[in-house]
């Protein structure tokens, strides 16, 4: 497994992140157990959650995450993040910040969260408070870096030069939804996290499964799969277009000898800006089947076909 630098910060993590954020909800511990333990046989360090994991029933997901690492806990990069109040509204107040940390902090059974994000702005607080907060978090040992979420463009920039004003720790990442079929970070924000140093973490990559070869256009929806049991999920990337658009890229890949859910890790990780790929497991095959699917680098003129595709 390919290990890859944040940004330009010192901190790495493997190219295939676990989105935990299944654990407690679609997972009960035992089968969340078995995800933890193969992704660490698979040499996936990077697990990724938040404090309102599962949605409707918040905390969960990094209990069940810290008991399943155990020991094995020095072994991984713990990503997660506070912001959206598990009750109501967002908190990037320096009280809510301080309160949120504890309480992640004693759930994951650590002493320390490796990546800490801000999980959606704050228009109630301004974001200099929430940054030296932040900073201070990091001066206790209690955060090693800290990363946004769900910001807009400009946004990530007024953060980074705040921080330096400030002589805070800067956001070392931001975390936005990408894949073949959201492309609008490259409007704007893979320029900006060139420029700034800053890595982009993807999101539902694999659009719920759309672009994991599951779903084909005119025909049933496969029972047993996430987009069956969730109609606002369904609803949100199962249409039409979208599924044209994964026959055409299954087509490409397939040409190479390979399906679309390595076409969509690859098509990501093409560029270094990205050092890991977000992606939920609900089995240990599953695990393998994506850690297989993100050693695929692609050439120049698999890239030039992916992009017609899509243009």
């Amino acid at each position: 497994m390919e290990l890859r630098n944040v940004g330009t910060s010192g901190l790495k993590v493997s190219t295939l992140g676990i989105g935990c954020n299944n654990f407690g909800g679609r997972l009960n511990y035992a089968k969340s157990e078995a995800v933890v333990h193969a992704a660490l046989e698979h040499g996936v360090t990077h697990f990724d959650t938040a404090d309102v994991y599962p949605m409707g029933d918040g905390g969960v997901s990094e209990e069940y995450l810290g008991k399943a690492l155990g020991p094995r806990r020095p072994d991984s990069v713990i990503a997660t993040k506070f912001g959206m109040q598990m009750k109501a509204g967002t908190g990037g107040s320096r009280r809510y910040i301080m309160q949120a940390v504890e309480a992640s902090l004693k759930r994951l059974r650590t002493d320390w969260i490796d990546l800490l994000y801000f999980h959606t702005p704050d228009a109630d607080t301004p974001i200099d408070e929430t940054l030296r907060a932040l900073d201070d978090l990091i001066t206790s040992g209690k955060v090693s870096y800290v990363a946004s979420s769900n910001f807009a463009p400009w946004q990530t920039v007024e953060a980074h030069y705040i921080a330096r004003e400030l002589g805070a720790n800067r956001f070392v990442a931001t975390q936005e939804q990408y894949s073949l079929l959201s492309r609008k970070v490259e409007e704007e924000t893979i320029p900006l996290c060139q420029k700034y140093g800053v890595g982009l973490v993807p999101f539902f990559p694999l659009e719920s499964g759309v672009l994991s070869g599951k779903y084909k256009l005119g025909e049933a929806i496969p029972k047993g799969t996430r987009l069956a049991s969730s109609k606002p999920l369904a609803d949100k990337f199962l249409n039409d277009d979208n599924l044209k658009i994964a026959a055409k890229l299954t087509e490409v890949a397939a040409a190479e000898g390979k399906e679309l859910i390595d076409l969509a890790f690859a098509w990501l990780l093409r560029d270094k800006v990205v050092p890991s790929v977000i992606a939920g497991a609900s089995t240990p095959q599953q695990v393998a089947r994506n850690a297989e699917a993100v050693a695929w680098q692609m050439s120049s003129e698999q890239v030039a076909a992916t992009a017609e595709v899509l243009a």
